[in-house]
């Protein structure tokens, strides 16, 4: 054994909790190729601890803002937002098997999955570890509704606790057996969702910090992806590059399958397949790559295959989507709203206009996030206004391909939004052979 037992068990979970705490993924760090890549290329490490105060003083001036007595997160990513934990973050995705709740004034409770209490205690904003409840029919079986009295006991008891006599709270994701026995016990719920997309709206200089490191881990894998493509290689094998370079430098997963080449680039969103790729095909694909410290790195590029010069098909897209990408990133500056942003912005010509991406910008974060952004034709009464303002991060897309056509062009750049203007956050070079050099 490790050590000798002294009888108390107590005194082993203690032991046991701060083994674990101190060999968290989080704790230890991405390891030595991330951090060379990150040395050589001038990214500063952030500071973690600012950070996390940051996004809760984010959190709490929403809540406040929005006169809520705390916000109930299941969303796993709006829980690495108010916590920097993680925990089997697909998995519980679909299994609500873990929640959080932060108080407006008072702690941020976290309720994790079972003996998973060190995997919070790296963060130092995490007041409490409790047990889930959870009554998702795979643990509760047709016996949910009397889990659900169970956990919403405790959520009545944190409202009770820390409210200050508010029993509004704002919740992201949650099945109506929840709201109903909330409400029984005299707790009203809103738009969690609306609460943390504003709160991820405008990043922190350390945010920044972490997100560029996130975009160079993602960018290294792509070179070891392009370094990998050559005819007869599958559009399968191509992309697990991707998540192997990821995965290497301390990435967490990748969101889409979006990798097609040759015909099956045209029209957009075919998903990755065995399909092998010939000489003289165009790739394209974008990253949806969640990275190290759980940021988004959104880059899309086309590459052409083989060694053989592009067909002037090939180089007339690629300059229709890399002359739109560079138009439109010219217009992301502090100040314009939303609406003017896509009425100024270049589309597709008109042979391309009908397969066209669905919209011209989004925000990026720890994943896609408000705001979306569609082409000017396509805004309705129901789209959202708004204004750029510094610290807000985009993506601005592009699609390209004829209706009707052989094969199309994705391009995708991610940009700050800085006080006098944009610094675009993506440095991939874009494929010279296509733009003609």
């Amino acid at each position: 054994m490790p050590f000798e037992p002294d009888g108390s068990n107590d005194v082993l979970h203690k032991k046991s909790r701060l083994k674990a705490a101190e060999l968290n993924q989080h704790a230890l760090g991405y390891g030595a190729l991330a951090e060379a890549e990150w040395q050589t290329a001038g990214i500063a490490a952030p500071d973690l601890p600012a950070m996390r105060r940051y996004r809760l003083e984010r959190i709490r001036a929403e809540l406040k803002r929005r006169d809520y007595a705390g916000a109930l997160l299941y969303d796993p990513v709006n829980i690495r937002y108010a916590t920097d934990a993680t925990n089997m973050q697909l998995w519980v995705a679909h299994n609500r098997t873990r929640h959080c709740f932060v108080a407006t004034d008072g702690p941020v409770v976290l309720f994790d999955y079972f003996s998973c209490e060190h995997l919070s205690d790296h963060s130092g904003v995490v007041d409490e570890v409790r047990p889930a409840v959870s009554w998702a029919y795979l643990y509760s079986g047709e016996l949910t509704g009397q889990k659900v009295r169970r956990w919403a006991a405790g959520i009545a008891d944190l409202v009770l606790k820390h409210g200050g006599g508010n029993r509004r709270i704002a919740v992201d994701h949650i099945n109506p057996e929840g709201i109903e026995e909330l409400a029984r016990l005299g707790i009203s719920t809103g738009n969690g969702e609306a609460v943390m997309e504003n709160a991820r709206l405008i990043k922190s200089p350390d945010e920044i910090l972490a997100m560029r490191r996130a975009i160079a881990a993602c960018e290294a894998a792509m070179g070891e992806m392009e370094q990998a493509l050559r005819p007869g290689i599958s559009e399968n094998e191509l992309w697990a590059e991707l998540h192997r370079g990821n995965i290497a430098r301390g990435g967490e997963w990748i969101e889409t399958r979006l990798l097609s080449s040759g015909p099956r680039t045209n029209p957009w969103f075919q998903e990755c397949s065995s399909r092998t790729i010939e000489a003289g095909e165009f790739v394209a694909f974008d990253t949806d790559l969640i990275g190290p410290y759980g940021f988004c790195a959104d880059l899309s590029r086309t590459w052409l295959c083989g060694d053989a010069p592009p067909s002037q098909e090939q180089r007339d897209l690629f300059r229709i989507a890399a002359d739109q990408i560079a138009h439109n990133t010219e217009l992301m500056r502090p100040g314009i709203s939303f609406r003017d942003l896509v009425e100024r912005s270049s589309v597709p010509p008109g042979d391309c206009f009908p397969a066209r991406y669905g919209v011209l910008y989004h925000g990026v974060g720890l994943a896609d996030e408000y705001p979306t952004l569609p082409h000017a034709s396509d805004w309705t009464d129901d789209t959202p206004d708004g204004v750029l303002e510094p610290g807000m991060v985009l993506c601005v897309e592009s699609y390209i391909g004829r209706l009707g056509g052989y094969e199309g062009v994705k391009i995708e750049e991610q940009i700050l939004i800085t006080e006098t203007g944009n610094e675009k956050l993506s440095t991939y070079p874009l494929d010279n052979r296509l733009l003609g050099g």
